[in-house]
C-alpha cells in the first residue's frame, strides 16, 4: 500500500497552488503560453478524459467551427480510440494526436485550450498543470473534490491569467436565466429561503452495480493511473466509469454531483456568486462504512448566509431551485419554470434593471472569451463558491453537527474535524 499525505490548512497556506508532482510528470516547458488567439484565429483544443461527459463535451467542440480539436488524452484505450475516430471522421483526416498521459500532451502539442472531464478526485491536478502552461480550461462540475483543491485551482488560474469555463451549462439556458433575473430584481420580494432539490439514492449509470467482485483490471484501462492521488484500492467494475461518483474517495454523491447545477443557479438569483454560507447544519443517511458505494443516499441540510437567507439542500424536494420570498416564489428546473403568480413568467426584464450575464451556447461562450479575455458565464471563483456549498453540506452530514464557516477567509470555525474535511488526502508522490 502507498503512503498517504493529508494536506492541512497550515501546509496548504505554505505551499498552495504548486503543480502536482506525478510519476510521469515531464519537465515544464521553458515558457508559459502568452500568445492568445485573435478574433479570426482557430482555437486549438485538446481534451483530457473521454468517457461519458468528456465525449459529450468533445461533440460540442467538434460542432463549433471556431475551434479545432488537435489532441486527445485518456487512460482507457477504448475511450481514446472511440474519441479519436469521432474526431477523424469529423475532420476527414487522421491528424488527431492521442496520449495516455496529459503531461506529455501538454508539452508536445500546440494547445490554446483544454477540455477536462475526469472523476472529481482528478479535477485539480490536470487543471493546475494546464494553468501553469498558460492554457485556458473548460472543466467539469463540481469544480473540486475538496475546498482546498478548489482554492488552489482558482489561484493558479488567476495567477496565469487563464480563462475558465465550468460545465454548469444551465446558466446558458434561457429559462434558468430568466428565472434568476426575476428573483434578483425583487419580483418575489425579499428572498428568505431557497429549496434546492437534488436526487436521492444512486443511479446505476454504467450497469455495473452488481460487479463488485475484486479482480485484475481490464487490459485497456490503466487502473493505477485512474486511481491517481486516491488511496490504492482493489479493482472492480462498480468502482470506476460513471459510478465512481457514489464513492466519496472519487466523488461526493448526489450533493456534489448536482451542487454545480442547482446550488449554482440558487446563488445566481440571490447575487451570492462570490460568497458562501456562514453555517451548514443537517442530516443524511450514510451507508455502512464497508460498502463500496458510501456516499449519503438521503440528506437535508440548511445552509445559512450572512443576511439570514437559508438554502435548504435536500433530497426531499423536487429536483431544481425554488426561491421563496415574502411576495411569492419561483421554481426552475430543466425545461420547467413555475411561479406562485404565473403572470410573472411573462414579464420581460428591462434594460434599466439588473441584467445577468447572458449566453445561449456554453462552449461558444468559452471560445469567445478566449479571444476577448473576458470572464465566462461560469468562471472559476463562481464555480468554487458553488462547490463549497456541497463540501460544507457533506461536512455537516459526516460530523453530525453544525459547521460554522467564514466565507471571507474561507475557513471552518472552531471544528478541527470539519476543517480537515476541506483538505484532500493524496497518496505519494502526488501533491497539490
Amino acid at each position: 500500500m502507498s503512503t498517504k499525505q493529508t494536506l492541512t490548512r497550515r501546509g496548504f497556506l505554505k505551499g498552495a497552488a504548486t503543480v502536482a508532482a506525478a510519476p510521469l510528470l515531464l519537465p515544464a516547458c521553458a515558457t508559459t503560453r502568452r500568445n492568445y488567439p485573435g478574433p479570426n484565429d482557430v482555437i486549438n483544443v485538446a481534451a483530457v478524459g473521454l468517457g461519458w461527459q468528456g465525449t459529450s463535451n468533445l461533440e460540442g467542440f467538434l460542432r463549433n467551427k471556431g475551434c479545432r480539436v488537435v489532441a486527445l488524452c485518456d487512460i482507457d484505450a477504448h475511450h481514446l480510440r472511440n474519441a479519436r475516430d469521432m474526431v477523424n471522421r469529423t475532420y476527414e483526416n487522421t491528424d488527431c494526436k492521442t496520449f495516455h498521459h496529459f503531461e506529455e500532451m501538454y508539452d508536445q502539442v500546440n494547445i490554446d485550450a483544454v477540455s477536462i472531464a475526469l472523476p472529481d478526485h482528478w479535477h485539480a491536478i490536470p487543471a493546475i498543470a494546464a494553468a501553469e502552461k498558460g492554457f485556458d480550461v473548460y472543466g467539469e462540475k463540481p469544480f473540486s473534490h475538496s475546498w482546498a483543491e478548489g482554492r488552489a485551482m482558482v489561484d493558479a488560474l488567476e495567477k496565469n491569467h487563464c480563462i475558465w469555463q465550468t460545465g454548469s451549462w444551465q446558466r446558458s439556458v434561457e429559462n434558468f436565466h430568466h428565472a434568476s433575473e426575476l428573483v434578483i430584481n425583487g419580483y418575489i420580494g425579499n428572498v428568505h429561503r431557497v429549496e434546492v432539490g437534488l436526487h436521492d439514492g444512486y443511479s446505476d449509470y454504467a450497469d455495473t452495480a452488481h460487479l463488485t467482485s475484486f479482480g485484475p483490471p481490464p487490459a485497456h484501462l490503466d487502473y493505477d493511473r485512474w486511481l491517481g492521488p486516491a488511496e490504492v484500492a482493489p479493482y472492480c467494475a462498480a468502482r470506476v466509469h460513471k459510478n465512481w461518483r457514489w464513492i466519496m474517495a472519487y466523488g461526493g454523491g448526489r450533493i456534489m454531483d448536482w451542487c454545480g447545477h442547482h446550488c449554482d443557479i440558487a446563488h445566481w438569483g440571490l447575487g451570492f456568486d462570490r460568497t458562501g454560507p456562514v453555517s451548514a447544519e443537517g442530516t443524511g443517511i450514510i451507508p455502512d462504512p464497508h460498502a463500496l458505494w458510501d456516499a449519503p443516499t438521503e440528506y437535508d441540510v440548511d445552509c445559512t448566509y450572512a443576511d439570514g437567507t437559508v438554502m435548504n439542500v435536500s433530497s426531499k424536494h423536487h429536483g431544481g431551485t425554488k426561491w421563496i420570498g415574502d411576495e411569492g416564489w419561483i421554481y426552475v428546473n430543466r425545461g420547467t419554470t413555475e411561479a406562485s403568480n404565473p403572470a410573472l413568467l411573462e414579464h420581460k426584464i428591462s434594460d434599466n434593471e439588473t441584467r445577468l450575464y447572458q449566453s445561449s451556447n456554453h462552449i461558444s461562450n468559452f471560445l469567445d472569451c478566449i479571444r476577448t479575455r473576458a470572464e465566462t458565464i461560469t468562471p472559476a471563483e463562481v464555480a468554487h463558491r458553488s462547490a463549497s456549498v456541497g463540501h460544507l453540506c457533506n461536512a455537516a452530514i459526516y460530523t453530525g453537527r453544525k459547521v460554522n464557516w467564514d466565507p471571507e477567509l474561507e475557513k471552518v470555525i472552531d471544528d478541527e474535524e470539519a476543517s480537515d474535511m476541506m483538505y484532500p488526502t493524496y497518496r505519494k508522490p502526488w501533491t497539490l
